[in-house]
């Protein structure tokens, strides 16, 4: 296997070097210690392409490879933490869950501001009782025929306030256990949709972690991704490439710590 770096890979990592140091490095620390969300910062990363990296470009994105989302990734995590989970989460998790399995509705209404950097997405699995088990969702979507009425709170979610978009898991047949659960498309504007309290972290505190309240949530049917049953195996694939992105931050807060 040949590890060489392609020019085109080259390239893209000192564009990510290049902003993180001048746009990112500024004000990064005062940014953590007031829990500031760097909402210009990932506006510019938006612009830039640093959003939806991995995307076809008919959908906006950059139609990148992996090892090249990987090395922008550990770029800008080496300078500041926070924007870079909340491109982690906006690649890995949400861009790439929808372009793998959504409808070409769903693809054109949501993935292409998305992966422009128009607007954020978050990924809502997580719960107070679950952590991150997706078999033990206490967040229950209601089949009402043309729709569905979510009830439940999720935790710890990345983006919480900032995202337009939010894929939520939830359990729709609880007698089917796994196999009853389902991935829907919320929006922000959605009625009884409510942002939680932010968690107040040890760290990486830029980015806006929240706990997320549904009251009775009307999610039309076309908002489901994949058959009816689908959002545990969804979950569970789209969280095996979301560990490349953290994998990635990880090694970038390690690098920029050593340097």
């Amino acid at each position: 296997m040949d590890f060489t770096f392609t020019e085109e890979q080259l390239m893209i990592r000192d564009a990510a070097r290049d902003f993180a140091r001048t746009e990112l490095l500024p004000g990064v620390i005062e940014r953590d210690e007031k829990q500031e969300f760097p909402k210009e910062q990932i506006k510019k990363m938006g612009e830039l392409g640093f959003m939806g990296m991995m995307v076809d470009p008919k959908y906006g994105g950059g139609g990148m490879d992996t090892v090249s989302y990987v090395l922008a990734m550990e770029e800008i995590s080496k300078i500041d933490a926070s924007a870079s989970v909340a491109m982690s989460v906006n690649n890995s998790l949400v861009c790439w869950g929808l372009e793998t399995y959504g409808t070409e509705e769903q693809k054109e209404k949501y993935l292409a501001p998305l992966a422009s950097g128009e607007i954020l997405g978050a990924f809502c699995l997580s719960e107070p009782e679950a952590g991150s088990d997706a078999t033990s969702q206490r967040t229950t979507a209601k089949d009402m025929g043309d729709h569905y009425l979510v009830n439940g709170t999720k935790n710890w979610i990345t983006n919480g306030n900032s995202a337009s978009v939010y894929l939520v898991i939830a359990q729709t047949h609880p007698e089917k256990g796994h196999k009853g659960i389902n991935a829907l498309i919320i929006e922000k504007e959605m009625e009884g949709f409510e942002i939680g309290p932010k968690e107040n972290k040890l760290g990486i505190r830029g980015s806006d972690t929240h706990s997320l309240m549904f009251n009775n949530v009307k999610v039309p049917k076309e908002n489901r991704i994949g058959e009816d049953g689908f959002g545990f195996s969804f979950a569970m694939k789209t969280l095996a490439g979301g560990r490349i992105g953290i994998a990635a931050q990880a090694l970038g807060i390690a690098s920029g710590a050593y340097e």
